[in-house]
């Protein structure tokens, strides 16, 4: 029997069930625990969190003063609907005023992946369901604006780059299922998937993981584990999707069968695996990892396109390229009139007119006062005339030209 309590009546020995307000309302990662330390009790009250389910049969009972209980089926289903109807009573927000819910998310969602990671270095099994609220606020906000989760996410640095992965693909893997029009239920097991698909890579030796150098074939081979040891180690949770297992397991195979660990092609390989493979592959090549610094979002998305015959499915891969925009958010272009600009939004009107923030001309070879422009509004005459390499010219605020404040930290 679940029971519905005042934070004020907790006490050690308790087991939570479900926090009542959201994931990121509360101090941790996970929703269901047994109370053992004080402190926890204390970084509770000192959130916005009022009320809390506990399991009796699980932990110490609460005598009196309860609001309410239920069968913890009740509460699954109550918790089931309002999550269904979550995404669609989400409003379709501007950049500007999602990209700093975005980075709040980003934050929380990198201690909850640490967490998780760290767990599974010492042998305990990841429960799928402690994950749920982490994946239902990345598709709440991958639903008001996709580009500017996917794009903070881009922003980790090298150290980083393994668990903000993790979440990148989760977003990545939601945009993605959204675009090839499946269904809430096959969404959420995408994100899910998506995030825990490289949970094989908290077996990995750090030396290895994050070595500046070229690996060598040793040292590739332990790399090559971790989807199998991911796989192992998810089989050991409670209640993990077999999507989740599968994505796990097969998102190195490639369609022409030289991937791994399976050897898998084609049609051996199915639609959530390939589309893991595109999400894992993209955001790898755009952030900066130990060894090279990350690749421009839209020269990441030609030259995936140059290896997309024999490595991605080329259905699942032409609705990613939909789902970010042929410029994806915090590309570098040229406009026909001189000025570069970079990507801050998609346009609903068309993938080859997004808006620009433009703020520098090549014919005065000068910085220029930052404008926003929007290519696909009738009458503006500018287009873009190609791609530029941010490496070329090393402009220090890139990020912050289209994500504000949130740009100028790396996550």
């Amino acid at each position: 029997m679940l029971k519905k309590i005042s934070v004020d009546q907790l006490v050690v020995g308790m087991h939570l069930h479900e926090f009542c307000g959201s994931w990121m309302e509360h101090p941790f990662w996970r929703t269901r625990f047994v109370i053992k330390d004080p402190k926890d009790i204390e970084a509770i009250r000192a959130s916005s969190i009022r009320e809390v389910w506990i399991d009796v049969k699980k932990g110490v009972d609460c005598a009196s003063g309860v609001s309410a209980e239920a069968s913890e089926e009740e509460v699954e289903r109550e918790l089931l609907a309002a999550a269904s109807a979550a995404p669609a009573a989400q409003q379709q927000t501007a950049m500007h005023e999602e990209v700093a819910r975005a980075a709040r998310i980003c934050a929380k969602s990198k201690e909850a992946v640490v967490s998780m990671f760290q767990e599974a270095r010492m042998g305990n099994a990841v429960n799928a369901e402690d994950c749920a609220p982490l994946v239902e606020e990345i598709s709440n906000s991958v639903a008001r604006n996709p580009g500017a989760l996917i794009s903070l996410a881009r922003l980790k640095t090298a150290d980083d780059y393994t668990y903000m992965h993790s979440v990148a693909v989760c977003a990545l893997m939601i945009a993605l299922a959204r675009q090839l029009g499946l269904d809430e239920e096959q969404t959420r097991q995408a994100g899910l998937a998506g995030l825990l698909h490289d949970l094989g890579k908290a077996m990995v030796p750090n030396e290895v993981l994050n070595k500046p150098g070229k690996l060598t074939d040793a040292e590739f081979a332990i790399i090559k584990k971790h989807p199998e040891l991911g796989h192992e180690a998810l089989l050991q949770g409670a209640r993990v999707p077999g999507v989740a297992l599968d994505v796990c397991l097969h998102h190195h195979e490639k369609t022409d069968g030289s991937g791994y660990p399976k050897g898998l092609k084609a049609d051996q390989i199915s639609l959530f695996a390939k589309m893991g493979a595109v999400c894992d592959v993209y955001d790898a090549i755009t952030s900066n990892r130990p060894y090279k610094a990350g690749w421009d979002p839209a020269e990441s998305l030609r030259k995936m396109a140059e290896w997309a015959k024999g490595h991605f499915d080329e259905m699942v891969f032409q609705a990613f390229v939909k789902s970010l925009g042929i410029y994806p958010v915090g590309s570098l272009v040229r406009l026909e009139s001189g000025r570069l600009g970079v990507v801050v939004e998609q346009s609903e009107k068309s993938l080859l007119a997004p808006k620009v923030k433009v703020f520098f001309s090549t014919k005065a070879d000068a910085r220029i006062r930052p404008e926003e422009i929007d290519l696909s509004r009738p009458g503006v005459q500018d287009k873009i005339a190609g791609r530029e390499d941010p490496a070329k010219w090393r402009f220090p605020d890139l990020d912050e030209l289209w994500a504000g404040a949130a740009g100028q930290v790396r996550l």
